[in-house]
């Protein structure tokens, strides 16, 4: 069943206009009928003229300083402002193209007039990655189509009309960044730059923006029609058809970014030249059937059916869960918007997807949509490989061999340290230490673990697609240095046992008995869990590898060392060693729980002490104010993991009824971040299905408001991939599938533990015995 979007208006605005993408190129259509916008992005083009000097010249002495005042003075407050004078610059911005408008001149009125209102419909197809608009005007009925090609590098809009020569339009090119303008024949382009400097969106400047001639990453957009009849003119403001009887528009951009370490070029008409080049290769003839080829044998790779079929636009169905009904498919549609996202936002080749995936129309865009790596950035990749998105998993790759190179420059000056460290704020230049140049809170620019956490995506992706040159040539690499850099920062306190210091708990602070606000400190548990989960995975790689090295014997050694983790007299696990009052006691950060999800050193069974933990941490977190929308993922996540199936659900639909724009866009007030919707597809996959452990369980957290369904192509560690189908709750069918040989445990909810041996590419198919 194809799942779609659709709606009976235009969008409004910006948020809720319909996103198609190819990882590079991006774009949202808004579907508008006598005045259609199509807002455009380019994943490389951000601010900056190139890569930024750390100019930090005492960063040890600092360090010396903050575990001074920690372990002999036991000053929380002066350690925190301390670390402020190892902050660099603030990171640069993500930025728009620019847009494509599309005018129809003269008729009838826009959709939404008595006269087409009626018969207006704007949809998404995910399973073909093509937005339609069809709607009548003048009494002639037209249908347009919108999608971004892989294959051939271009955006696509095609009309046609019902009756021979009905279609009038105007294309012209815009942007918000210095541009210049040309047309010629059939061809409208358009160049310009993007600032080579900028102030991010939380900070005041007279001159928040600034271009500078010769620098900063120019672009190029080349714009060409094929049109069947009528007649195409150029003019100063684009291309005119008149009389077409069908038209099709190929897009095409290019940026003169050259990599994050080198400036970029300085002349945009070399951008513009390979943007010509990429419409000159195009076959019309080929091109969409090229397009759905591609999209269509990625997107299918992976399924989820929910309930029955409802056919009622989106908006009407996000609107009906709103005001309390039940709708299980419109669950199944998130889920798999999700995945269209990824990949729309993230392919072979591309930049990874950063805040906003590749979706922004400011110049000065929240948080700069940049990558923010203390959780953002890797929700982004949660469903990548349980969902069958491999492919989609190589930019998160890219994005850390370049944060490792940029990161062991940074860990040499800041903390005298061999190995790479990564901290809270990347952008497309590198940015690898804290940012803020001593002007912002170290809560969250204070995080040395966040390329720790980044570099455990790299070991997961091996354990689910097992790959030994992958592991040796991209991901052991990394992991080596990210374990390197935290065996060189362990010191020992008075007690013997081994402190990462400074340590943070992400984005939260505590109250010192002064009735200041704190936030570094002596080993938090949230970098606890990631030391451990760092050793075990070097130990892991070196195994699999069938290698040795002295760094995963120290790692082994010092994880005895460290602090145990610690649980309050009222059975929370504890964020800090020290139970301090924290600032706010529903925090949206989970980073205290990361071994339950997205680690895997706490399980029900194995570990019942911490599980029990992390429920009573939970309800207190969970008992203020209403969660956002990326901790609304996390926490479907963490109660799957316990079981909790009831909990996931309830936090669903909260999720759905206030925090998604009618397109199912996270969305809370004007604030857009796409690493929800990512982590809702992840969040729901581990209800289905769950590989963390040495048993692989299917259903283990079905709620019952889904209590008919099946899935396609879910992914275990491991290498298996599962289809199932399920019943009134009850499993009633399985098929395996596995990508290499193996023995595996394999738990059907409701029935007993079951061992299978398969030899790689074997697919196997039963109907589980259920316990009685």
């Amino acid at each position: 069943m194809s799942l779609e979007l659709w709606f009976r208006t235009p969008a409004p605005d910006w948020f809720e206009a319909l996103p198609v993408g190819n990882g590079h190129l991006g774009a949202k259509v808004f579907g508008r009928v006598a005045d259609e916008r199509i807002a455009l992005n380019l994943d490389d083009v951000w601010s900056g003229a190139g890569a930024r000097k750390l100019a930090v010249t005492d960063g040890p002495e600092v360090v010396a300083d903050i575990r001074r005042l920690l372990l002999e003075e036991g000053d929380r407050y002066a350690a925190s402002e301390r670390s402020r004078a190892l902050q660099g610059p603030l990171v640069e911005s993500y930025q728009p193209l620019g847009d494509l408008l599309i005018t129809s001149p003269g008729g009838a009125g826009s959709a939404g007039d008595p006269a087409d209102g009626t018969e207006y419909r704007r949809s998404l197809d995910l399973r073909t990655g093509i937005v339609g608009i069809d709607y009548t005007r003048g009494g002639v009925r037209f249908h347009r189509e919108t999608y971004v090609s892989t294959p051939d590098q271009v955006m696509v809009w095609t009309i046609e009309a019902s009756a021979p020569g009905a279609i009038d339009v105007d294309l012209a090119l815009t942007s918000q960044h210095p541009i210049s303008l040309d047309a010629s024949g059939e061809t409208a382009t358009m160049v310009g730059h993007a600032p080579s400097d900028l102030t991010i969106e939380y900070r005041t400047s007279p001159d928040p923006i600034r271009y500078e001639e010769g620098k900063g990453i120019g672009f190029g957009v080349a714009l060409r029609v094929f049109a069947t009849g009528g007649t195409v003119t150029a003019d100063d403001t684009g291309l005119k058809v008149r009389g077409a009887g069908n038209l099709t528009v190929l897009l095409s951009a290019a940026s003169t970014f050259r990599g994050w370490s080198v400036a970029p070029g300085n002349d945009p008409a070399v951008a513009l030249q390979e943007a010509m080049n990429l419409l000159d290769a195009v076959d019309l003839g080929e091109l969409k059937q090229r397009h759905l080829d591609d999209h269509i044998t990625l997107y299918d790779r992976a399924s989820l059916t929910l309930g029955e079929p409802v056919d009622l636009p989106t908006d009407e169905r996000v609107s009906a869960v709103a005001a309390g009904g039940t709708d299980p498919g419109l669950s199944a549609l998130i889920f798999s918007f999700g995945r269209y996202l990824l990949m729309a936002s993230s392919r072979p080749g591309t930049q990874a997807a950063n805040l906003q995936g590749i979706w922004n129309e400011d110049r000065r865009p929240m948080w700069a949509s940049d990558w923010t790596n203390n959780i953002n950035t890797q929700m982004n990749y949660w469903p990548a490989d349980v969902t069958g998105l491999r492919e989609c998993f190589g930019p998160l790759t890219d994005l850390l061999t370049g944060l490792a190179e940029s990161g062991s420059e940074t860990a040499r000056i800041l903390y005298d340290a061999p190995g790479w460290v990564s901290h809270h704020n990347s952008d497309i230049w590198m940015a690898s230490w804290p940012v803020g140049d001593g002007g912002d809170d170290p809560v969250w620019s204070m995080a040395a673990t966040c390329g720790v956490w980044l570099s455990a995506h790299l070991m997961e992706h091996h354990r689910f697609h097992p790959d030994l040159d992958f592991l040796r040539d991209k991901a052991y690499p990394v992991l080596l240095g990210a374990a390197e850099f935290v065996l060189s920062m362990l010191v020992e306190d008075g007690e013997g046992r081994l402190q990462f210091i400074p340590s943070t708990a992400p984005e939260h602070h505590f109250y010192v008995p002064t009735g200041e606000k704190a936030s570094v400190d002596l080993t938090t548990t949230y970098d606890n869990w990631l030391i451990r989960e760092l050793v075990a995975n070097v130990v892991e790689a070196e195994a699999a590898l069938g290698l040795s090295s002295e760094i995963a014997a120290r790692g082994q050694a010092a994880v005895l060392r460290l602090p145990s983790i610690a649980i309050a007299d009222d059975g929370r696990m504890m964020e800090w060693q020290t139970d301090w009052p924290p600032s706010e006691f529903d925090h949206r950060h989970q980073s205290h729980l990361y071994g339950l999800y997205p680690g895997a050193q706490i399980d029900p069974a194995g570990t019942p002490e911490w599980a029990s933990a992390v429920r009573a941490s939970l309800a207190v977190r969970t008992s203020g104010r209403p969660a956002g929308g990326w901790t609304s993922a996390w926490l479907i996540a963490l109660w799957g993991r316990l079981y909790d199936a009831e909990k996931a659900a309830a936090v669903l639909r909260d999720y759905t009824s206030r925090l998604v724009s009618d397109n199912l866009l996270h969305r809370d007030g004007d604030i857009f971040q796409i690493d929800a919707n990512f982590g809702l597809t992840a969040a729901i996959a581990e209800l289905l299905i769950q590989s963390h452990t040495d048993v692989i369980h299917l259903l283990p957290a079905l709620p019952a408001e889904w209590p008919d369904g099946s899935y396609t192509g879910l992914r275990a560690r491991g290498g298996l991939a599962f289809d199932v189908t399920w019943a009134g709750g009850q499993v009633q069918k399985v098929v395996a599938t596995a990508e290499v040989a193996g023995t595996f445990t394999i738990r059907v909810a409701g029935g007993e533990a079951t061992e299978i041996t398969m030899s790689a590419g074997e697919t196997r198919g039963w109907e589980p015995k259920l316990s009685e």
